[in-house]
């Protein structure tokens, strides 16, 4: 999948985990239309299973064929390649067949086993850099991927642990990670986050959402992995770092400006 254009930057976004059919259908269609006036190539994202909740209680998605026949539907009505999360070797065979990038969380990014399905699908490999892992490590887990012959790979950002219940971004990162010769992602919703930080939940703040994509753009990330929702404090997972989508055109005319001032 990494065909992409030099001129765009990637832009990979939606809800943070599918809910249902409708939120993620209308939500894509509202992504691809939106996005179509600017420099970006488009990716949905939506997770089949989120197994990396805090709480045994939380909200974790349909599962993987359920999940994956939803994501399948919304390919077909509106053509957008379709990114989600895998947690488990044996599900990479599987999900080949539903997705055109492959994500692997940011907790699972040394596993070894995991890394090397995902790389053997072919498909685009989207790797998270872990909340503990230095940007230098990252390669590594590149190494793991490109084993199995595979080059077509993501490096995602999204924060490096900074106490208890908070993240914080290393813009140095960008650089660092870019060397290794991927596109670099900056997954700005997560960052935001205080993991496990309000009582069995994440917590966040979105209000940093605008200055740190900003940043990021001038210094010189590749695209943005950006959880939306149109309600998000009825969402059901990131309620408090998803962005809204009534807000996200003023933001990517933000972005747009900087990229093109910077480029």
């Amino acid at each position: 999948m990494t065909c992409l254009n030099k001129d765009k930057m990637i832009f990979i976004s939606g809800p943070c985990v599918i809910e249902n059919r409708r939120l993620v259908l209308d939500t894509a269609l509202y992504l691809k239309e939106l996005l179509a006036d600017y420099p970006f190539d488009f990716i949905f994202k939506a997770s089949f299973d989120k197994a990396n909740r805090t709480s045994l209680k939380s909200f974790r998605g349909p599962g993987l064929k359920k999940g994956l026949k939803i994501l399948e539907a919304v390919k077909k009505k509106t053509g957008v390649a379709i990114l989600s999360d895998i947690h488990l070797p044996e599900q990479a065979d599987y999900a080949k067949d539903f997705l055109d990038v492959i994500q692997i969380p940011a907790f699972l990014s040394r596993q070894t086993d995991l890394l090397v399905a995902a790389g053997k699908t072919k498909k685009t490999v989207n790797i998270k850099k872990a909340q503990f892992m230095s940007p230098y490590d990252i390669k590594y887990a590149v190494e793991k991927v490109e084993s199995t012959g595979n080059k077509s790979i993501f490096l995602t950002e999204r924060g490096t642990v900074f106490g208890y219940n908070n993240l914080v971004v290393d813009f140095r990162s960008f650089g660092i990670m870019k060397g290794f010769n991927h596109p670099v992602i900056f997954d700005v919703t997560h960052s935001l986050q205080f993991p496990s930080g309000k009582a069995g939940i994440s917590g966040g703040d979105r209000s940093f959402v605008r200055p740190l994509a900003l940043a990021a753009v001038a210094a010189g990330v590749n695209g943005f992995f950006m959880e939306v929702h149109p309600r998000p404090q009825k969402s059901l997972s990131d309620k408090h770092t998803s962005y809204p989508l009534d807000k996200l055109k003023k933001l990517l005319t933000d972005i747009e400006r900087v990229y093109k001032a910077v480029r």
